[in-house]
């Protein structure tokens, strides 16, 4: 295998870079400059900014317990894509595992849910 078939996923990198930099260079050149208290104040995803001490303050675990949620979930619903690549070569043992899976990510899902890791106070 020769370096040219590598030539345009290099140059695709090099455009999505060049996008990139462009990008962030001319946007405070190009962009409105509108301020006022509102946009600068600090936003902490819904939750009203109180004073904290210098070191920072405590965040509550709900925030982690959403993001850890979050991954938890997308990983495994990732796994579905290269069984759906492979649905056909994998055959019923294949399917049957993906089921149990499915249902594996389904319990868990209703067990955060009972338990109430998905309401937002």
């Amino acid at each position: 295998m020769s370096l040219s078939s590598y030539v345009p996923i290099i140059g695709v990198f090099a455009l999505a870079a060049a996008f990139a930099i462009f990008s962030v260079a001319i946007a405070p050149l190009l962009g409105p400059r509108r301020f006022n208290k509102a946009k600068l104040a600090a936003y902490e995803c819904g939750i009203e900014p109180s004073p904290e001490p210098v070191g920072g303050g405590r965040i509550p675990i709900k925030f982690y317990l959403t993001a850890m949620l979050f991954i938890v979930f997308d990983i495994e619903i990732i796994f579905l894509y290269p069984w759906a690549v492979s649905f056909d070569a994998l055959g019923i043992f294949g399917f049957v595992e993906m089921l149990l899976f499915i249902g594996t990510v389904f319990i868990a899902y209703a067990y955060v849910w009972r338990r109430g890791g998905l309401d937002w106070d």
